[in-house]
């Protein structure tokens, strides 16, 4: 996952929340979290506690979230968010907890009368786990009348205005195709860009295995009954170099786009 995608997604995080972004550029943000938001990822319980006990004012956290740090200036100070790092996965589950599927359309037609398209949006968590982790983001959508599908799928809603109802003076398509049948295609899509990755870590990972493997055979060679630690330490050995490919769907929705 790009820095530019891990920007897209936290702006869309926090402004789908109502948490506003008082500073951005294209490599950091400073936003400012609401109670609701400060309570559900800061792990601040005895503070909230205490506020709420004595009927203080609430003083929600800012944040500063550093996207791409190779381009950051010296004098700006956050916290640096990278695939895979602790808060970009908090927020994932996160998202989740709070609900991961949406129905939007597009607005901004003023007074213009506007016929909008459906399409299903998913954004996709590939990780591919072995003795590391390497994880990739895929956000694809598919418009559910023509099965066009597009890559990328967060570019084309990021300067969209979207709404929660459908705007006046808007004609709504029905699908053609089921969300579901949709949903089918573009898992068969994120299968193949697996099958079309380089795999050669997962040849690796197996190469590591035999080799650790053999050190632990040797080290109770000549044991005839092996005791317990031996089972321990060979199952440990195959959770931590097994290759594994896991796919995650982190949210998704309908969305009606002109």
């Amino acid at each position: 996952m790009y820095p530019h995608q891990i920007h897209d997604y936290l702006r869309h995080f926090f402004t789908e929340t109502g948490c506003p972004i008082l500073t951005e550029n294209d490599h950091y943000m400073i936003v400012q979290l609401t109670v609701d938001m400060d309570k559900k990822i800061m792990n601040r319980p005895f503070y909230w506690h205490y506020i709420e006990s004595t009927g203080g004012e609430p003083q929600p956290a800012q944040l500063t979230l550093i996207t791409d740090k190779n381009k950051i200036a010296d004098n700006i100070f956050g916290e640096v968010v990278h695939f895979g790092s602790p808060r970009l996965s908090q927020l994932f589950q996160t998202t989740k907890e709070m609900g991961a599927f949406v129905q939007l359309y597009e607005e901004g037609f003023g007074n213009r009368e506007a016929i909008l398209t459906p399409w299903l949006g998913v954004n996709y968590k590939v990780s591919y786990c072995y003795n590391r982790t390497k994880e990739m983001l895929y956000s694809l959508g598919i418009n559910l009348m023509t099965g066009q599908r597009i890559e990328d799928f967060h570019e084309v809603l990021r300067d969209k205005e979207l709404r929660n109802r459908p705007p006046e003076n808007t004609f709504t398509l029905p699908y053609t195709i089921k969300p579901l049948r949709a949903l089918d295609r573009l898992n068969d899509v994120v299968e193949r860009f697996i099958q079309q990755d380089d795999h050669s870590w997962a040849e690796e990972a197996k190469k590591r295995w035999v080799r650790e493997q053999r050190v632990l055979d040797h080290f109770y060679e000549g044991v005839e009954v092996k005791p317990d630690s031996y089972e321990v330490e060979k199952e440990a050995l195959e959770q931590q170099y097994e290759p594994k490919i896991k796919i995650d769907i982190i949210n998704g929705g309908l969305f009606y786009l002109r």
